[in-house]
């Protein structure tokens, strides 16, 4: 049989995986947050047919003869190049500007039947994402689309609901990164700041105003009209940020190959700042994508030619014995 139609057939199989990847990136072209993919080949394997020959004192030397069988794929590529920032004027939309994920998780306790706090501190399940899209629960904390709760420094139950309650002043704030900006992950990846508590942010119902500072500091006023610490938001990042392996919903899980998680507020240590108001757009470029259509489409139809060329050599064939 023909080497030529196996050829052609990884290169139908690989071209079509292209365009797959292409479909994806123009289904998640208004998709918050969204990077976008990108397919690489690489050569099959190599038949040698004859061997290379070195230099002899009476005749120059000899180049291998090999016949290549085809295509593969080397790797699909996540790009995690910036996407343009929208703005909303939503107070609660973040977007990132610079490196870095935001972090969400589930938490370690329940909140409490009466007063709504969580005491358990900590969260688990800790997944990465570029969705900077927050609410506010039933209780004040702030959480995704699905439930999941922003990760960070809380306040824990040092918020005023009350005009007799107690808070802390934006001056008395814990200093959660530290004086070097360390990783805030210890060995066992548990979220360890300098100073502070580590657990879901609460915004008292009560507060009449919120605000996001660059650095992710929440401070909101109470209603009392002074102004008050919530809490400071803990983002990531990797080594490999190509190496997350993606868990659907806009999320990103830690492999092997990303590298451990670097924890640190905004602007700390390479960290990109937080953007309030604003949300990150996908980063799919539709011109880019249509013509990376366009050269897939025209590849498949190429490899197509090349299986009905290599049948109709071999029907000659059949066509010896007649």
């Amino acid at each position: 049989m023909l080497r030529s139609m196996y050829s052609g057939i990884s290169g139908l199989k690989n071209f079509q995986t292209k365009l797959d990847v292409i479909g994806n990136n123009i289904a998640n072209v208004n998709t918050v947050g969204f990077k976008k993919g990108r397919v690489n080949f690489k050569d099959l394997m190599s038949q040698t047919t004859a061997g290379a020959a070195g230099s002899t004192a009476t005749r120059g030397g000899v180049n291998p003869k090999q016949v290549g069988l085809g295509s593969q794929l080397a790797a699909i590529d996540t790009i995690h190049g910036g996407g343009s920032l929208q703005g909303t004027g939503r107070g609660l939309d973040l977007a990132i500007e610079g490196d870095g994920f935001f972090m969400v998780a589930n938490a370690n306790g329940a909140p409490d039947a009466d007063t709504g706090f969580i005491d358990e501190e900590g969260f688990n399940n800790t997944l990465f994402t570029r969705n900077g899209i927050f609410y506010m629960d039933n209780n004040g904390y702030l959480v995704n689309a699905d439930g999941k709760y922003l990760v960070g420094v809380t306040a824990g139950s040092d918020i005023v609901t009350e005009k007799d309650d107690t808070g802390i002043l934006p001056d008395d704030a814990p200093n959660a990164s530290g004086d070097e900006g360390a990783n805030l992950f210890d060995d066992e990846g548990v979220l360890t700041p300098d100073d502070g508590t580590v657990g879901p942010i609460r915004i008292p119902t009560t507060a009449k105003e919120i605000n996001i500072g660059p650095d992710g500091t929440i401070t909101y006023q109470d209603l009392n009209g002074d102004l008050q610490w919530a809490g400071q938001l803990v983002m990531a990042k990797f080594p490999n940020a190509g190496g997350l392996a993606k868990t659907g919903g806009n999320y990103y899980q830690q492999t092997t190959n990303s590298g451990v998680a670097y924890a640190q507020v905004a602007t700390v240590a390479g960290m990109g700042q937080v953007v309030a108001g604003a949300v990150e757009m996908s980063n799919v470029d539709l011109s880019e994508e249509f013509t990376e259509m366009i050269v897939a489409q025209r590849g498949f139809q190429s490899n197509t030619r090349i299986i009905t060329t290599s049948d109709e050599i071999l029907q000659e064939l059949v066509n010896l014995k007649r």
